[in-house]
């Protein structure tokens, strides 16, 4: 998987166009890692931009809620959608403070949503993002009945228009700076597991699970 999305006006990355990454693995690889997107919307002509888990299925990107939740209302009616993920790598400290920036992985997506309506895909769609946040879960615990899968809405947004924006390696001062007696670096940063708490109401001798332990991003 090494094709480049099509690039078009509305994601080419103008600002320093050289971190514009279009290849479909790269763009999937980050939002494969990340955790939270962030879905922005217009409706009646104010905008809104929420946190969303989401979870890659293939070339669309699932997203899911309440059947009473009014972003996934608007997107489930077709309303254009503009979701953003960002992965946090590093504070890139320069000698000068005009050149202080971040190290980041970030992916820009813009699409319509479909609503999953068939039993079936639904169920695989939440196992997808259930398994996206925790990889191993869904065959541990008891599924979604009849009720809840009423109660939940699941749309698919089409992986078609994106691009990716990454930064890496050391602060760019000016040349002049670097004769200054000021530390400059990179500050790395990641998303790191605790140790497991476990529920005061488990019953006793249940063991936290493997993948729970080790988890990782």
């Amino acid at each position: 998987m090494d094709d480049d999305l099509d690039v078009t006006g509305q994601t080419r990355v103008r600002r320093i166009a050289e971190r514009g990454v279009y290849g479909r693995a790269a763009i999937y690889d980050i939002l494969d890692e990340a955790l939270i997107c962030h879905v922005g919307l217009v409706e009646n002509g104010q905008p809104f931009v929420l946190p969303m888990i989401h979870a890659r299925w293939g070339d669309r990107l699932l997203l899911h809620g309440s059947m009473g939740s009014r972003l996934l209302r608007c997107a489930q009616a077709g309303n254009p959608l503009c979701i953003t993920v960002t992965l946090l790598d590093g504070l890139v400290l320069a000698r000068s403070a005009f050149h202080h920036s971040m190290n980041y992985r970030s992916v820009v997506l813009l699409g319509r949503a479909e609503e999953v309506v068939g039993r079936e895909e639904k169920v695989e769609a939440l196992r997808v993002l259930s398994e996206h946040v925790a990889r191993g879960r869904w065959d541990e615990v008891r599924g979604p009945n009849e009720d809840e899968l009423k109660q939940t809405r699941v749309v698919a947004v089409p992986i078609e228009e994106a691009s990716a924006k990454v930064r890496v390696g050391p602060p760019g001062d000016e040349e002049d700076d670097y004769a200054l007696d000021v530390w400059a670096g990179v500050l790395p940063l990641a998303l790191e597991a605790g140790v497991a708490e476990s529920d005061p109401l488990l019953r006793a001798g249940i063991e936290v699970p493997g993948y729970v332990a080790s988890y990782r991003r």
